[in-house]
């Protein structure tokens, strides 16, 4: 697709992404989303702190108004929060403004559906069809039937009771004075609202990271760089770490000796918890191909079923709702509980947690013991555009591939495949021994460049 990436439409802000796109990808965005209902659409916007956000949400709004969509200005509120008031508001769509861990000077756009959940390619390409169709024009709402905003902040404090109403009275019993969470909020969408929930539900909490200036947002903090948590956990004798991403859909953590515990991780620990509580759907999980291998030999030592999908979380997402699965993630810490909203959402997963090491009374550094993580190298070879799918295809590539399965016995993996958006192959090579498999995924990645150059 030419706009849409596997994220929504992703770019600099005011020179790529300009106002003058973001108008035309919501006039067309309002047409698509609302063509199949016969009312005048509803729909929220919620953004992220970066210095554009307004620039962009302003452009927004014009392109909903000027089509005859009426707009709820949600203002600084995490991906997931949006989410969930579109499903509970009953509202026609929403637009989340952010560009979730990239740096502050890039912006994006995602679209959700009156479900919650991030609207799938179909619609995408619809949605890009119109752009490109030059009908854009027509598309504009008579004088009595131009639509209305509304600046509705104050519902963020929904999104707060979604909480409250969850977790207040399971922590009230479980929660003691002794335990203490440091929370890095990435100077983002989570910097106010991460705040009233720990309050509200009684933890005692340190925040850092969370003075966003426009232009501070993931810079050498939150989910992406977690060394300032890490050293913050150590130094404060905390039992945690939490870091979140810079739209809030995102979690890892740091355990009490600052070790980092990513997504994979915290799936295990969780899944782990659900099953034994009969709540795992079907006792089965859905990561994706980019999964550690020590995923698979987790759910297998542990009787749960694992399904893997492609990269990015909308596949997770469509796997769990055809199958009736609930619990679903990546190692990058998106993980999606499906009982709770269809979204990943990075407070929900800390709070699940907590939960768990509350009610098991067990450090984090134990719980995490539970799955053993395998080094993994990731090495890009660089080839012609045209031919980047062909490893498939090349006999000797595929021989390799399979002699490297076999040499591993079932303790490493390999996995290779063409980037979505650059001239790249993706080499990526699990296994015990981290010299041996950064040798093996170079010559690997030197054989995909000589044959596919």
């Amino acid at each position: 697709m030419k706009y849409f990436g596997t994220d929504g439409i992703r770019r600099i802000a005011n020179t790529e992404l300009t106002p003058e796109l973001v108008y035309k990808v919501a006039k067309a965005g309002a047409y698509v989303l609302a063509k199949h209902s016969n009312h005048a659409p509803t729909i929220l916007i919620g953004r992220d702190t970066r210095l554009s956000g307004t620039l962009i949400e302003s452009a927004m709004t014009a392109g909903f108004l000027s089509y005859g969509a009426n707009v709820k200005l949600l203002g600084v509120l995490p991906t997931p929060g949006v989410a969930y008031l579109t499903k509970k508001l009953k509202a026609d769509a929403s637009v989340v403004i952010s560009a979730s861990h990239n740096t502050y000077d890039f912006n994006g756009i995602k679209y959700f559906s009156n479900k919650g959940m991030k609207i799938p390619d179909s619609i995408e390409e619809e949605i890009e069809e119109i752009l490109e169709s030059g009908d854009l024009e027509k598309l504009t709402a008579e004088s009595n039937k131009i639509g209305v905003s509304e600046v509705r902040e104050d519902l963020l404090d929904e999104y707060l009771y979604f909480f409250r109403k969850n977790f207040e009275d399971e922590f009230e019993n479980l929660y003691n004075d002794d335990f203490v969470v440091a929370i890095d909020t990435a100077n983002g969408a989570t910097s106010v609202i991460a705040d009233k929930v720990y309050t509200a539900l009684g933890i005692k909490h340190y925040i850092i990271n969370n003075t966003p200036n426009g232009i501070n947002i993931n810079e050498n903090c939150g989910s992406t760089h977690l060394d300032m948590l890490k050293k913050f956990v150590t130094s404060n004798k905390c039992d945690l770490g939490i870091a979140y991403d810079g739209d809030g859909d995102r979690c890892l953590a740091v355990d009490e000796n600052g070790n980092e515990i990513d997504g994979d991780i915290i799936t295990a620990i969780i899944s782990n918890a659900l099953k034994k509580e009969n709540k795992l759907a079907k006792n089965s999980l859905v990561a994706t191909v980019m999964s550690n291998l020590g995923m698979r030999k987790y759910a297998k030592d542990n009787g749960i079923h694992l399904e893997q999908t492609k990269v990015g979380d909308r596949y997770v997402l469509e796997n769990m709702l055809e199958n009736g699965y609930n619990l679903g993630g990546e190692q990058s810490g998106h993980i999606i509980f499906l009982d709770y909203n269809p979204t990943g959402d990075g407070i929900l997963t800390s709070l699940m947690l907590l939960r768990v090491m509350l009610k098991e009374k067990k450090k984090l550094s134990d719980l995490a013991k539970i799955i053993k993580i395998y080094p993994q190298v990731l090495i890009n070879a660089k080839v012609s555009n045209e031919k980047k799918d062909d490893f498939k295809k090349d006999k000797e590539i595929v021989e390799k591939i399979e002699n490297l399965e076999k040499e591993f016995e079932g303790n490493g993996r390999v996995l290779i495949r063409a980037s979505g958006t650059e001239p790249l192959v993706r080499v990526m090579i699990e296994g015990e021994n981290i010299e041996d498999i950064t040798k093996k995924a170079q010559e690997m990645a030197d054989l995909i460049t000589k044959k596919l150059s």
